[in-house]
């Protein structure tokens, strides 16, 4: 049929829905889900429930410096020289199906931001988990990042996507925080980028992901939401929120799954002694 309807059915045995395709008595072949394999692991992001924190529950960091809490995820700041902050493995604020997250609380104010500061949260993924992507080929392929975060400002902030190896390459993500101290998804599609000589195979960097919570002038003024010759002056472009500003101010986020594919699927919950033993590789 031809007309657009709510409910299809396909004989007497299969309904197919907005909801989904429920069969009854039949087998079902699926050649790819989002375009790759049905099973295995997708999430690229170690650690993405901030469930292992093998340095302890809270540190505090000012000045210009940088530092781990939980497990792969670093907090850095560049050129600052008041801010100082608590960071801190929360299990007291979470959104549904998770029981941790990582947060930034600001405990001395930066009096200015200057065009030289930043404040970042990173993760490094290793080049050699990452050459499935085809990244600098014709056949290189798009990838999604999902996310939960909550802050006390709302407003613009952005991920840049930095990559190292050989010609370095960068793209930034803006995305947008609706409502103050509110749980929200946040769900970024990244294509494939085909220039740039690609990932090398081995133990370093592949990718860099950065979210910016605060970003001076020089990081700023270069559009770089398509892939770009990496320019310092587009790692940042399109954050517009400084949680460096006031004491008032705290970041969280959980549930960070980057994967193949433009479509975000739930997350990939892995058990703990799975992500702890991840983990430990790099810890060690």
């Amino acid at each position: 049929t031809t007309f657009v309807t709510n409910t299809a059915k396909v004989g007497a045995v299969v309904t197919i829905t907005e909801s989904g395709i429920e069969a009854s008595g039949i087998g079902i072949t699926v050649a790819n889900i989002n375009g790759t394999q049905i099973g295995g692991r997708r999430n690229l992001v170690m650690n993405g429930a901030m469930q292992v924190a093998q340095r302890g529950t809270s540190t505090t960091m000012s000045g210009s410096s940088s530092t781990y809490l939980c497990d792969r995820w670093r907090v850095k700041t560049t050129s600052t020289d008041n801010v100082a902050m608590t960071i801190s493995q929360d299990a007291t604020s979470y959104p549904t199906d998770f029981t941790q997250c990582l947060k930034i609380d600001i405990t001395t104010a930066e009096t200015s931001l200057e065009a030289d500061e930043y404040l970042q949260v990173q993760q490094r993924i290793e080049a050699q988990n990452l050459q499935h992507l085809n990244n600098g080929t014709s056949s290189a392929k798009s990838i999604v990042l999902s996310f939960y975060v909550k802050a006390y400002q709302a407003g613009n902030y952005v991920v840049a996507i930095y990559k190292g190896d050989n010609t370095s390459r960068l793209i930034t993500l803006p995305y947008t925080i609706n409502a103050s101290a509110t749980w929200e998804r946040k769900v970024l599609v990244i294509p494939g980028d085909t220039s740039g000589g690609g990932i090398d195979n081995n133990t370093g960097i592949g990718y860099q992901l950065d979210w910016f919570l605060a970003a001076g002038s020089n990081w700023t003024s270069t559009d770089s939401t398509s892939w770009i010759n990496y320019a310092n002056a587009g790692y940042a472009y399109g954050q517009a929120v400084n949680t460096m500003s006031s004491t008032d101010n705290y970041w969280q986020i959980t549930g960070v799954q980057l994967e193949l594919g433009s479509q975000a699927t739930a997350f990939e919950h892995r058990s703990f002694g799975e992500e702890l033993s991840l983990c430990q590789r790099y810890y060690e």
